[in-house]
């Protein structure tokens, strides 16, 4: 994993000086110490006292999120999360009252009676259906900085289009422009039966938790097999909550279960077998048409899915939906929600495996064949025509649907539990994402009382004009909590303030990397940073830049507010919902709501053994002599 540090600039009181110095790495006894005289400006450094108290989080807001998860994960700390997930089933853009075949219902009634050949009976008849889950959509982002055709994370130098990752002789920007598999040594674009573009792409996935390490961590093949249930779900879930008599939108959270609200199989894997996923694409071939000899369409690339789930659904409820055309059943999305509430989506001894999926691009395909009359030949054949239902739909920013994640944690640990909420200076701070644990810092003071907390410091710093260079929280891993644990740790934490719920952090001073290797919410808000930082292979320390937000506070007389630190999966979404914990209602971040992972940090009331990571608030300033 890549760092970068942010070098800050300050120019002061008349004329613009290059000032190069190294700042003083021991902690200043004294505001100001550390002057050197005849200079016209000191730089330093000043650590501060960081309070944290670990408050616990018993039940999230699932409903509307941007990602939903599904499956178990065991995280070695925190103890086992399983996911379920009940959605609506919205029309294709909202419309309803759908036609199936090529005349509707009421032009089919009248075939008897029209006196016109090409209206008759469609008889339409539902072949198979499939829920298409993908997995989150920023895991399915084809990165390729070179342009050569390969996704960087499997290139042998993504720097370099005329690379050879497959070492088959023909660089990788050849077999892009030729057509040819650049990630299969046994297909170069020169067989006799070569066909170009036939291959499935391969993507980095990070939207599955609890995949063993790879043997050859250069293989880029992820492939594997979950059982799942898939119900017809009888639960009414409600747009607008009743008790604001419909104005503000209903909120469902994690806890509720709605397992008892199912009806149809659509699918079981205990009769139907597993699903299989895999990185690569799914692809569809043309059937092959008797009529050109010379032509086998069947080898031919119809359609491309990007990774995720394609479950095959048991067709005769879907029939039913078909035959409902012109019915009130299909009038409107209203009466469609009532007549068909939902899918229930749930996992089958799912025991390592979580999934993140995108509901706004899932979707159920009901292909179906009918009758249609050929002008041209004056007669009737049989065509076959999909009919595809969205989850939930994204309209212009505008959530056309409802679905609700439903989670069963198991009991965190005794230590854990004694550590939550008990108005004490963590000696260790419990961070973990969704109906999990959150920690509360404050800056300059233990006080309560957010408009005199620190203030002595505060007024000192403003007294002797500190010009503020630097601010950071460095958040050290507590590395023997993990000891002897494969565990997948956050690779972004977030602060945020707590009691406006924004980030701390300016949006219009932060920069990205154009480093294409990593994932794309860790090349993002790098003045803020945030981001794991590894020592052979485990998880070292966290370093958020907190130095817009201290400039607030000492330059612009902002409130030291409470801060609040969870994990993120998208450091860029802000938007926040409900949670319930033992104090009562807090905002929670919606990306840590739907991120299972956790973590566990040094607190500032450490040990003797453990003072180098204690937690700190580290201040390099500029002060003019």
């Amino acid at each position: 994993m890549k760092f970068y540090r942010i070098l800050k600039a300050s120019a002061c009181i008349g004329a613009l000086f290059l000032l190069i110095t190294s700042c003083e790495e021991e902690e200043l006894g004294t505001i100001g110490e550390g002057v050197v005289a005849g200079d016209p400006f000191t730089t330093a450094k000043e650590v501060f006292d960081v309070f944290a108290f670990n408050k616990g989080i018993e039940v999230v807001q699932t409903n509307r999120l941007p990602l939903y998860q599904l499956g178990t994960y065991n995280d070695p700390i925190y103890g086992q999360r399983t996911a379920s997930i009940v959605s609506q089933v919205t029309f294709p853009g909202g419309a309803a009252n759908p036609t199936f075949g090529d005349s509707s219902q009421a032009t089919e009634d009248g075939a008897d009676t029209d006196d016109l050949d090409s209206t008759i009976p469609e008889n339409e008849t539902v072949k198979e259906v499939f829920l298409f889950l993908p997995f989150q959509q920023a895991a399915a982002v084809f990165r390729d900085a070179d342009g050569d055709g390969v996704d960087d994370q499997f290139d042998a130098d993504p720097t370099n289009p005329s690379s050879d990752t497959d070492g088959d002789g023909v660089t990788d920007n050849d077999e892009r422009i030729i057509g040819s598999n650049p990630l299969d040594a046994s297909e170069d674009g020169t067989e006799d039966d070569f066909l170009a573009n036939t291959f499935p792409k391969r993507f980095d996935l990070d939207s599955i938790y609890g995949l063993p390490a790879p043997s050859n961590p250069m293989d880029p093949i992820i492939e594997g097999s979950v059982n799942l249930k898939v119900f017809r779900s009888t639960f009414f879930l409600r747009n607008l909550d009743p008790n604001t008599n419909f104005e503000e939108a209903q909120e469902y959270f994690s806890n509720q279960d709605f397992s008892g609200f199912v009806s149809d199989v659509f699918f079981d894997s205990d009769t139907d077998g597993s699903v299989a996923f895999s990185n690569e694409e799914m692809l569809s071939f043309a059937d092959d048409d008797p009529e050109t000899e010379d032509v086998d369409e069947s080898l031919q690339v119809e359609s491309r899915l990007n990774p995720g789930l394609k479950i095959q659904l048991n067709t005769a409820f879907f029939q039913e939906i078909l035959d409902k055309e012109g019915q009130s059943e299909l009038l409107s999305q209203a009466n469609f929600n009532d007549f068909f509430r939902g899918i229930h989506i749930s996992g089958v001894d799912m025991e390592e495996l979580m999934f993140l999926f995108d509901l706004t691009q899932a979707n159920i395909t009901i292909t179906y064949d009918f009758q249609d009359y050929n002008a041209t030949e004056e007669q009737v054949e049989t065509v076959e025509r999909d009919f595809v239902l969205n989850l939930i739909l994204n309209n212009n920013g505008n959530l056309i649907g409802n679905a609700v994640n439903t989670f069963t944690d198991a009991a965190f640990p005794p230590e854990i539990v004694s550590a939550l909420d008990n108005g004490e200076n963590a000696s260790r701070i419990y961070v973990k994402g969704g109906p999990g644990t959150i920690a509360e810092i404050r800056l300059f003071g233990e006080d309560e009382d957010s408009q005199v907390r620190g203030q002595n410091f505060i007024d000192q710093i403003k007294a002797n004009n500190w010009i503020i260079n630097e601010a950071n929280l460095v958040f050290y891993v507590d590395q023997d909590a993990f000891s002897g644990m494969n565990a997948d740790e956050p690779p972004r934490l977030y602060l945020f303030n707590q009691e406006t719920s924004q980030p701390i952090y300016n949006a219009f001073t932060e920069n990205r990397t154009t480093d294409d290797s990593t994932n794309e919410s860790l090349r993002t808000f790098l003045n803020y940073d945030g981001i794991l930082e590894e020592e052979n292979g485990k998880g070292l320390k966290y370093t958020v830049r907190i130095t817009d937000h201290i400039n607030n506070i000492i330059v612009r007389d902002s409130t030291n507010a409470k801060l609040a630190l969870t994990v993120t999966s998208n450091i860029s979404v802000i938007s926040v919902s409900e949670a319930m914990g033992a104090a009562g209602t807090v905002d929670m971040p919606l990306m840590s709501t739907v991120n299972p992972l956790g973590t566990v940090l040094f607190g500032s009331n450490v040990d003797t053994a453990n003072e180098d990571k204690r937690l700190k608030l580290e201040i390099f300033y500029t002060q003019a002599n």
